[in-house]
């Protein structure tokens, strides 16, 4: 079947065999249920649903991103250009990542909801995540990027590990030569195949996002809300904001409409919204860049990187968060301190990431060096940070789809025609299969 055929079957589906529309119909029901029946949602089998869904993609993940990052590496006839791409990919990371955490900065200095909270926090509330953040070192970051066995990087799915011995790997088939054809054919088969275990598992999707939605909202809210809702209303403001001031423009730079590309991944979002992971959408993330008209190779290099680099709903949260403390202890910060804040964490948003609980952890870390009296400020947003993992994750797998193909454009390497034409109409990701196989 052609991707034209494929496209045009997922158009003529009823609306209720559309993904997105189940997604959002589950969330819809999980809020219901977690609202109106908070003991039953919070049953450790409802729980299960969502952790169970998040489980079966993470599965994949390390086998995808493995044969994707092996193959477009392998095909490469110039070495030098895996450097260069991850170059480019890393200077752009830090250019957008500083930006949201001066977009978080500029917001909480303007609106200072914090103000007039007269808050009395308990540090016992918070003290495991601030151990974890002090376990956290840069040294043990880039040393843990080594795996000790591939073997255990593959089984525990450690998205840098993995992706360092994929690059080591293809580099490997790419010196084999011809020698090498048999095995690269075997890796893009596998590459087939994992995608078809993906359109397997993503009809899951709405009850683990129901489940996930049910519990969240059961066990934390609606009261758990309370007088902090202005935090979560402007942190929701300033994604948005970065979302479509920021990457808007980087979007009309390279030639395509946010809102467009908004709408193309609208079911990884609405499964992200979900699961409150973005790595529940990267292996769909991925093929759905690659079908966009981003190469093979900057798609396998640039997303498995950002998941850990270009984490730009974290930063926001970690720069609108710390001052959010500070103002409800009362704590006057300088304009030092605050220029601290973001050199602070700009490192520490690395050194957690893969970590469960990874923003709030980073902001434990962060407050630490700032002032260490403000780390006992974290039980204030504690309650409400679930409610606002769901928009960390949108931003930031919103940000890597945005990444992955301004490198393709900046590498010269992006298909205009097939951005367009993919832009300008509605794709199932149930297409993954067919997709990938007839490419």
């Amino acid at each position: 079947m052609s991707p034209t055929t494929s496209s045009h079957g997922a158009a003529a589906k009823p609306w209720y065999k559309i993904l997105y529309v189940q997604v959002l119909i589950a969330i819809l029901l999980g809020v219901v249920v977690g609202w109106l029946f908070p003991q039953f949602a919070t049953n450790e089998w409802i729980k299960a649903l969502g952790d169970g869904f998040i489980k079966l993609i993470k599965m994949v993940i390390a086998p995808i991103i493995f044969c994707t990052v092996v193959s477009g590496i392998s095909h490469i006839d110039d070495a030098r250009k895996v450097g260069r791409v991850g170059i480019k990919a890393l200077v752009y990371f830090e250019i957008v990542s500083t930006l949201a955490l001066v977009i978080g900065l500029l917001m909480a200095n303007i609106f200072r909801v914090g103000h007039g909270l007269a808050a009395k926090p308990d540090a016992a509330a918070v003290a495991g995540y601030l151990k974890q953040a002090e376990a956290t070192k840069a040294v043990d970051f880039v040393l843990n990027i080594i795996p000790d066995s591939v073997v255990g990087a593959l089984a525990r799915g450690d998205i840098l590990q993995v992706l360092l011995f994929a690059i080591l790997f293809g580099f490997a088939l790419m010196a084999m030569g011809e020698r090498a054809h048999r095995l690269r054919d075997l890796v893009d088969d596998t590459a087939h195949a994992v995608f078809g275990v993906i359109a397997i598992v993503m009809k899951a999707a709405p009850i683990g996002a129901f489940g996930a939605m049910a519990f969240t909202i059961g066990k934390y809210g609606p009261a758990a809300l309370g007088n902090l809702i202005g935090l979560i209303a402007l942190f929701y403001a300033t994604a948005a904001l970065f979302v479509i001031v920021v990457l808007g423009a980087i979007a009309r730079f390279v030639g395509f409409n946010i809102f467009k590309f908004i709408a193309y991944i609208k079911d990884e979002l609405l499964i992200v919204l979900g699961t409150s992971s973005s790595e529940s959408a990267l292996p769909q993330l991925m093929e759905k860049l690659e079908r966009l008209g981003c190469s093979k190779s900057v798609v396998g290099l640039v997303v498995p990187t950002g998941y850990s680099f270009n984490l730009d709903g974290t930063n926001i949260y970690m720069t609108l968060a710390t001052l959010f403390i500070a103002q409800a202890l009362g704590v006057d910060l300088s304009f030092g301190q605050q220029i601290t804040i973001l050199i602070v964490a700009m490192l520490t948003s690395k050194g957690a990431s893969g970590v469960t609980g990874a923003g709030f952890i980073t902001l434990a870390a962060t407050l630490a060096v700032v002032s260490p009296d403000l780390v006992p400020g974290m039980a204030i947003v504690f309650s409400i940070d679930k409610f606002m993992s769901e928009v960390r994750a949108l931003t930031n797998i919103t940000g890597n789809g945005v990444a992955t193909v301004f490198v393709s454009w900046w590498e010269g390497e992006l298909d205009h025609d097939k951005l367009h034409a993919n832009l300008n109409r509605q794709i199932d990701p149930s297409d993954v299969k067919t997709a990938v196989t007839t490419g």
